[in-house]
């Protein structure tokens, strides 16, 4: 499988994640919701990397800083939904969670893609916040999501430097990193520590969907330009999109209709390059 189709793979993964995780968290605290998606996450990772030997410590420090990353994502974008529109923070922390990677891929690592892949990244972006709602660039809400967007590249940023020899155990210690830093947040907000076990086990399970995220988006990065591996891994938004149309009966507006047309046009771009 090519580098771009493990990112596509990682965007789905990233997107039903989401998707399942947004449908629970309208009937619980969104903190716990995502303290028990990433528990799971952890656990499915443990299990697997089990089998393989423990990590160096550079190694372990790259999946514990990519975890951190995660925490400070999850964590600053519920601050900012409880003080802004989803349709204001979800775009600008989408935005700059890919954003800050491309930078760096093409400023600090040198990377020169293709013309088409460059025409495919420009055109991502603007897609990116389109499907996510293309709200304003303005509102109580932004600072804590441009942080939200920060931590999110962080995440991405540290699986980089990675190697795929590492195994799994990269995975588990920025899963346990990412536990570390959401479970303090659910306890100074008052959010509840437990769920009920039929919210529980399918937050459990979309956790363990996002770290099979992670991993293909790692192994992404090692086939492919990390400016074009976190921009094709970064599309996710557009899945729930989709799924809430297929199954939830709800409309697209035109930005989100727009958004997603951009997105097949820059994944046509990107196959070509």
């Amino acid at each position: 499988m090519t580098g771009e189709l493990v990112a596509l793979a990682s965007a789905a993964c990233f997107g039903v994640t989401h998707f399942v995780n947004g449908l629970i968290a309208r009937r619980a605290p969104g903190l716990t919701v995502s303290l028990y998606a990433q528990l799971g996450g952890t656990v499915v990772a443990l299990v697997v990397a089990l089998v393989s030997s423990p990590p160096s410590l550079a190694v372990a420090g790259w999946g514990a800083l990519s975890g951190l990353g995660t925490g400070i994502g999850v964590g600053f974008l519920y601050r900012a939904m409880s003080r802004d529109a989803l349709s204001v923070v979800v775009p600008v922390s989408d935005v700059g969670a890919v954003a800050l990677p491309v930078v760096v891929g093409l400023a600090v690592l040198g990377e020169r893609p293709s013309p088409a892949a460059a025409a495919g990244i420009v055109l991502a972006l603007p897609a990116i916040w389109l499907v996510s709602g293309g709200g304003r660039f303005a509102g109580p809400g932004i600072r804590y999501a441009l942080i939200a967007g920060a931590g999110f590249a962080v995440q991405f940023l540290a699986m980089k430097p990675v190697p795929l020899q590492a195994g799994l155990w990269p995975i588990v210690v920025s899963r346990a990193a990412s536990v570390a830093v959401i479970l303090p947040l659910v306890l100074s907000t008052g959010s509840p520590v437990t769920l009920r076990p039929r919210l529980a086990c399918p937050a459990a399970a979309a956790g363990a969907l996002g770290s099979v995220a992670i991993v293909l988006y790692w192994v992404a990065t090692h086939q492919q330009l990390l400016a074009v591996a976190t921009v094709l891994a970064a599309l996710y938004p557009a899945i729930p999109v989709v799924l809430a149309l297929l199954f939830l009966g709800e409309r697209l507006s035109r930005k989100q209709t727009l958004g997603l047309c951009g997105a097949a046009a820059a994944l046509g771009l990107l196959a070509l390059a």
